[in-house]
């Protein structure tokens, strides 16, 4: 691959495969202290589509070296770690809400109210208006999308550098969120009020919720110990996640025009959705904007450590060839 941005996504590329092994670290680890299963079939097929993607972005790379085609390499690479990712933090997620910490429902319901933002009134006015129910409904759903989408857009458009960016504020906002979730356990905003939402808000799709309350409390109860990927929730409360993938999705997007505005239109109603089709409190989403946002930051440093260092070895590089050469010409 030739080009100085090429050559620096591709190194930093490879550098984003360490956070990833660090969390299948974390998952094997947990499951081998504890007495959770992961059924094997649903997550070896994810495993076994990322390695494949993996040798052929491998492959092309090394085998046509210069003449590698980089929209293609980062594509199928980015798209293999976005998926083996999310394989491994589903579970990992359910294993870290196992810890049986008190949860802290009624502490984020009291925070909300005390910004005079309740969350009841918020669905009430949502189910008055069917419409913004569908709205709603579909865009909360737009979490998935991205997550392949964006791999595609910025290899085409050879933003090649914010696609590793974005990868690896990807990875430092999932593992954040993890982490913060253990010790700030909670179901619901539904789950908060003592209300059951298809009687009090009928008009509201409330699957979502259904399925993380069935699943959190079957976890905390130790019912629930086998974990098949393809029928995990999403049930981290605090810090959402949605808000957090929203604000990751419009960065990794902002650069390329086209898109721009799109990206902006969907991810806003993704996090306006996130408090009424997710049950999220609104000091959720709040946090899950902060973390993306430090995880951004977090990231630009990281990238710009890097960045400096590669072009000083670049550099250097450069210079211990160019003085043999000259030496060579003087004699």
């Amino acid at each position: 691959m030739n080009g100085w941005d090429a050559r620096l996504a591709w190194r930093t590329f490879n550098l984003n495969w360490f956070p990833i092994a660090a969390l299948g670290a974390a998952l094997l680890l947990a499951i081998a202290r504890t007495d959770f299963s992961l059924e094997p079939v649903a997550f070896g097929l994810a495993a076994a589509v990322a390695l494949a993607l993996t040798l052929i972005a491998y492959t092309h790379a090394f085998a046509r070296a210069q003449a590698a085609d980089p929209k293609l390499i980062f594509w199928l690479g980015t798209t293999a770690q976005v998926i083996l990712v999310t394989a491994i933090v589903g579970p990992l997620s359910y294993i870290a809400n196992a810890l049986d910490w008190p949860l802290q429902d009624q502490t984020l319901l009291l925070i909300d109210r005390a910004m005079g933002l309740n969350p009841e009134p918020i669905a009430a006015f949502v189910n008055d208006h069917r419409w913004l129910a569908k709205c709603f409904e579909t865009g909360y759903g737009f979490i998935k999308w991205p997550l392949l989408g964006v791999p595609i857009i910025l290899a085409m458009t050879l933003r090649l550098i914010r696609l590793q960016q974005f990868i690896l504020a990807l990875n430092i906002a999932l593992a954040v969120t993890i982490v913060i979730s253990i010790f700030v356990p909670a179901i619901g905003t539904y789950y908060g009020l003592n209300l059951s939402p298809p009687e009090r808000f009928p008009f509201i799709n409330s699957s979502i919720y259904a399925a993380q309350l069935r699943d959190i409390l079957s976890l905390r109860d130790g019912s629930l110990r086998q974990l098949e990927l393809f029928k995990l929730a999403g049930i981290v409360s605090f810090p959402s996640f949605h808000a957090a993938s929203a604000v990751l999705y419009m960065w990794a997007l902002w650069p390329v025009w086209g898109f721009r505005s799109a990206a902006i239109g969907i991810n806003v109603l993704m996090i306006a959705a996130t408090p009424v089709i997710g049950a999220h409190y609104i000091i959720d989403v709040i946090a899950g904007v902060a973390v993306a946002a430090g995880s951004i930051l977090l990231t630009k440093h990281l990238f710009r450590i890097h960045a400096s260092r590669s072009a000083a070895g670049a550099e250097a590089s450069s210079s211990a060839k160019t003085i043999p050469q000259l030496a060579l010409g003087q004699s």
